[in-house]
């Protein structure tokens, strides 16, 4: 077939009847020509006598799941290019989309036109000559939200690479889980996996940290030391906070990551190593060069590809899960219940900005599992350094310039407690209209009530339709038809 002439032919396989009706639609006005399946069975079937250019399918289904099916196909359809959507995105899936052959992996919702410029994509590469490449990543992290999707995508396809990889992002975010990641499923997993932390080591001592010395090299060296680079041959050296390495240090790292070879202190040996370097930093790396504080042939040869990590504040969503499973790890380790968080605490606590990101609560999880008192946990239970103290016209702060826990009053908000009982007001206004005679109040209420939240919705995400319609349990495409159906456009 000639993808230049003739329509391109797209499979859809999914349980959901809706968005099997959305991309259909989507599909076709896109010209292309869209065959949609409720199963694996269904298409199994249909694949004997004939197949499309593109296969779209989802991951859960009855019978044959997607993964399942993905991994059928790499053997009897090897050329199929396969994308894969979710609904129930995490690490996990993305790894196994990936490692199992996949051309993309897609959480839901989607932007429809996003899909469309998939399909032509792996279309390209199906009448191309490139070659679809698998790849794969690890499991403890944690991140349903989209912003942590781009992560887990980008690790997928770097992990069984050679690059080196800078990871960026504020302090407790899980730079250090993103690095593991990247080499549990690279073909380094079976050597060491060596982490550094650059700022911990004084700055005497670093050279021989790095690079081992040999005996009598300094006063105390009694004995030949290996040092890191050495530890790591093989495998993967895990530089953390990079930007606090001192200058004439960052001379010796360019040579080592231009040539493989070093001499350990108060050697005359070249060493020859074979190390993927992964670094990662808190600071802005491109200020620190341009001060002069970081060289700049160092940092493009560490800078191959980025990696940025959200902090929650970026990922809201994640906190509820991160608490629940750090809850439940802390349980573990004390060999006790877990702790329940009552929903006024969880609603609360995603409030907050956690400037100490993951790390912070994980800290905040054990402190609640030796601290607070029963099972249950009330938000006078919360650690000091997190409960919102009341302000004088009743409501709770929650953040504080410093460490973004207690707010200026410009940045107050109210308790999470909800202080409207909403259902009395609305059985109220029913009461109401049913006693003037009115009738039909459903085709009143119900648009009206729409309205209210995809508003609210919309405001609190900053007018981004994605993160809002998730925000409502809706598709963004659902969100998109009820906002040209109840006329909110123009606002």
């Amino acid at each position: 077939m000639n993808a230049g002439t003739t329509p391109l032919s797209v499979w859809v396989v999914d349980d959901d009847e809706s968005i099997r009706w959305v991309l259909e639609k989507s599909l076709m006005r896109a010209g292309m020509q869209v065959r949609s399946f409720p199963g694996s069975a269904e298409l199994l079937d249909a694949l004997e006598s004939e197949g499309p250019d593109v296969l779209i399918s989802d991951v859960r289904m009855p019978g044959v799941n997607g993964l399942e099916l993905l991994e059928r196909l790499r053997n009897t359809r090897p050329a199929l290019p396969i994308i894969i959507t979710t609904a129930h995105s995490d690490l996990d899936a993305a790894v196994a989309a990936y490692r199992g052959g996949a051309f993309e992996y897609l959480p839901k919702p989607f932007d429809v036109d996003t899909v469309a410029m998939l399909v032509k994509r792996a279309a390209r590469k199906t009448h191309g000559t490139e070659d679809v490449a698998p790849t794969p990543p690890p499991t403890a992290i944690i991140g349903e939200a989209p912003a942590m999707q781009e992560v887990f995508r980008a690790i997928g396809r770097l992990a069984p690479s050679q690059i080196n990889v800078l990871i960026t992002g504020e302090t407790g975010v899980g730079k250090e889980r993103v690095a593991r990641a990247l080499h549990a499923h690279s073909p380094r997993a079976n050597r060491p996996f060596i982490a550094v932390n650059t700022a911990a080591i004084p700055k005497d001592l670093m050279e021989s940290e790095f690079f081992g010395h040999e005996r009598g090299a300094f006063t105390g060296a009694q004995t030949q030391r290996k040092g890191r680079f050495e530890q790591a041959d093989g495998g993967t050296l895990f530089l953390d906070e990079i930007g606090d390495m001192p200058h004439d240090l960052q001379t010796r790292l360019l040579r080592v990551l231009h040539d493989g070879e070093f001499y350990r202190v108060g050697g005359t040996t070249p060493i020859k190593v074979d190390v993927r370097v992964i670094a990662a930093t808190h600071q802005d790396l491109e200020a620190a060069v341009a001060q002069h504080r970081f060289r700049e042939d160092l940092y493009h040869r560490l800078n191959v590809i980025r990696i940025r990590v959200p902090p929650l504040r970026e990922r809201r969503d994640d906190i509820p899960p991160l608490l629940r499973h750090f809850l439940a790890q802390a349980a573990k380790e004390l060999k006790t219940q877990p702790k329940r968080l009552r929903q006024d605490v969880l609603s609360y606590l995603q409030t907050l900005d956690w400037p100490g990101n993951v790390r912070q609560i994980e800290n905040a999880c054990r402190w609640l599992t030796v601290m607070a008192p029963g099972r249950d946990v009330h938000l006078q239970d919360l650690p000091p350094e997190l409960r919102a103290p009341r302000t004088g016209d009743g409501k709770r702060e929650t953040g504080d310039g410093k460490n973004s826990i207690v707010s200026s009053p410009e940045s107050r908000v109210p308790s999470p407690v909800p202080a409207t009982d909403w259902p009395e007001l609305l059985r109220q206004w029913a009461e109401m209209k049913l006693k003037d005679g009115e009738s039909d109040l459903l085709d009143t209420a119900l648009p009206e009530f729409e309205r209210t939240l995809i508003r609210v919705a919309l405001a609190q995400c900053g007018g981004q339709r994605q993160e809002a319609a998730k925000r409502l349990g809706w598709g963004r495409n659902t969100l998109t038809r009820k906002i040209k159906e109840l006329k909110l456009d123009s606002a």
